[in-house]
């Protein structure tokens, strides 16, 4: 079965892929620039960043040609090279983020992804960092003919479906489920609590009920498991325990692992059917099942938004880097302002302890908090 593939006109979309190296197995633009958000006018915010990720099959190569190219998207790291570039980019969630990037007259923020990382973030839900993106509408802008991605890319809105039927009672509405999906990725995601909108996953459903109906239609009608009244608008399920442990069996190998762990007893190591059988019978499985995604979620947002301190800049401070690329052999020094709170410092210590000693000689590359140098190579 094909991803559906949302209507309306991606020619802007497309032209932004022009600015970059074209070996993309998937690129896809997302978020408020691309969709209407309730409070938005009638359409999608013209003055919204637009948000982008690119899937490549090798992000080494990609992102030594995207340096050639579009040297100036990068932070400090890019005097790292491709390969450190990539180092960064394997941590957390497997996606580096540059963002703030002027291009034809918006500003943009593109997150690189490699292929198999992508493919397994959707089959197991390893973070569901960008699977959980790929859950709600977004606007496809090239796709090749990787027949695994393609089926990871639905085996991810199945995953879906049947997560957010474990949490949902016995009958309940399309925007319910909606509701439930479209909350999946950020259950557990600390952002949402010091500093996303908490109406955000509601403003994303409401106004784009028409496009979960594309993504998720044929998929509700395939399933034995729920009778869909598409007519009304409303869906029952099977919260028997046979029906509740046949969804379980069929959740995601990470999630699984995760509700493994939050029942099981230390040292007693009992078999998984065995384990999710028993979260079956259990009144409160949907519990259960929300604070496994919840661990999953909320370990792979700390991590990312900490490589945001290198990638793009969240300190109290500046990252002050010298490059010895001008024509005279002049260094030519770069600064960042960056914002964020001592919490941060603790994720970033890691994370420069990594990098810092990986800059060439020649260059030197300061990062002060507070007034202080915490890091430096010269």
């Amino acid at each position: 079965m094909a991803l559906p593939a949302l209507s309306s006109s991606g020619v802007k979309f497309r032209r932004v892929l022009a600015h970059f190296p074209q070996e993309l197995s998937l690129a896809f633009a997302y978020g408020s620039g691309v969709f209407r958000q309730a409070g938005d006018s009638a359409g999608p915010g013209e003055n919204n960043m637009l948000d982008f990720v690119f899937a490549v099959d090798d992000a080494v190569t990609w992102h030594m040609m995207n340096l050639t190219k579009n040297r100036s998207h990068y932070s400090f790291l890019k005097v790292l090279g491709p390969k450190q570039i990539n180092s960064v980019q394997n941590y957390g969630a497997g996606i580096y983020y540059n963002t703030l990037v002027p291009c034809n007259g918006r500003i943009i923020k593109y997150g690189v992804i490699s292929t198999d990382t992508l493919i397994d973030d959707l089959l197991h839900w390893k973070t569901l960092y960008v699977a959980g993106r790929l859950q709600k509408p977004v606007k496809i802008l090239t796709q090749n003919e990787n027949s695994k991605l393609q089926a990871a890319l639905v085996s991810n809105l199945k995953s879906a479906v049947t997560a957010a039927f474990l949490m949902l009672p016995e009958s309940f509405s399309e925007e319910d489920l909606y509701m439930q999906i479209a909350g999946l990725s950020y259950t557990g995601d600390f952002r949402m609590i010091v500093g996303e909108d908490r109406s955000k996953v509601q403003n994303i459903v409401e106004p784009n009920v028409p496009h979960f109906q594309k993504l998720y239609s044929n998929i509700l009608q395939d399933c034995p498991q729920v009778v869909y009244k598409h007519h009304l608008g409303r869906l029952e399920i099977d919260k028997s325990p046979e029906g509740q442990f046949a969804q379980l069996m069929s959740l995601p190998r990470t999630l699984q692992q995760q509700i493994t762990s939050l029942v099981d007893p230390p040292g007693k190591n009992r078999d998984v059917e065995e384990i999710l059988l028993q979260v079956a019978h259990d009144p409160d499985c949907g519990f259960v099942v929300h604070q496994g995604i919840s661990r999953i979620v909320r370990s792979s947002s700390v991590v990312q938004s900490a490589k945001t301190i290198l990638t793009a800049g969240v300190l109290h401070g500046k990252l002050i880097t010298t490059e010895n690329t001008d024509p005279s052999g002049r260094n030519r020094p770069q600064q960042m302002q960056m914002s964020n709170t001592r919490k941060d410092s603790r994720w970033s210590h890691d994370l420069l302890n990594e990098i810092v000693p990986r800059i060439p000689q020649g260059c030197r590359v300061s990062w002060v908090l507070h007034g202080n140098v915490q890091a430096e190579r010269k």
